[in-house]
């Protein structure tokens, strides 16, 4: 499957509807938007529970996500700043092409995709177009209540 430079994704696990995500070849692992990390454990399973805004550029919306924690590791971001993050796993569709992924948690409010799906799990599944954009399919419309905003032509 031939997918381009961004497209909009759905985490099941995470209860996550659709969130635009950067193809980022350059990255190895997957990194989400995430905020108001709190570490628990349940069961004796270590776990998270966060908060995202899965929509650029607004932060008036947000959900709240829970997920095992499968481990903590030393991320280095491309800027070169290192930062410890919780890692979990999640399930990932993208149009009709499930995948499951390792996924860091870091807060991307400042940036302007709320993910990345890096090299790691893009590995076998995907070819990347970098001219084009949602080749996986377009944004669902009135998604969290929102309508598409029309562009001006």
């Amino acid at each position: 499957m031939t997918i381009g430079w961004r497209e909009w994704m759905v985490l099941p696990d995470l209860g996550i509807p659709a969130v635009k995500a950067k193809i980022d070849t350059g990255a190895r692992t997957s990194t989400l938007h995430a905020f108001f990390l709190e570490p628990f454990t349940e069961d004796g399973q270590k776990k998270i529970r966060f908060r995202i805004h899965p929509l650029q550029r607004r932060t008036n919306f947000e959900l709240t996500c829970v997920a095992d924690v499968i481990d903590q590791r030393m991320v280095c971001d491309s800027g070169g700043h290192r930062e410890m993050r919780y890692v979990i796993r999640s399930k990932i569709m993208v149009g009709d092409t499930e995948l499951e992924a390792e996924i860091t948690l870091t807060d991307r409010d400042t940036m302007q995709f709320r993910m990345l799906l890096g090299r790691t799990a893009l590995a076998d599944k995907f070819l990347v177009n970098p001219d084009r954009s949602y080749l996986a399919g377009p944004r669902p419309d009135n998604i969290y209540g929102f309508k598409k905003k029309r562009r001006k032509k």
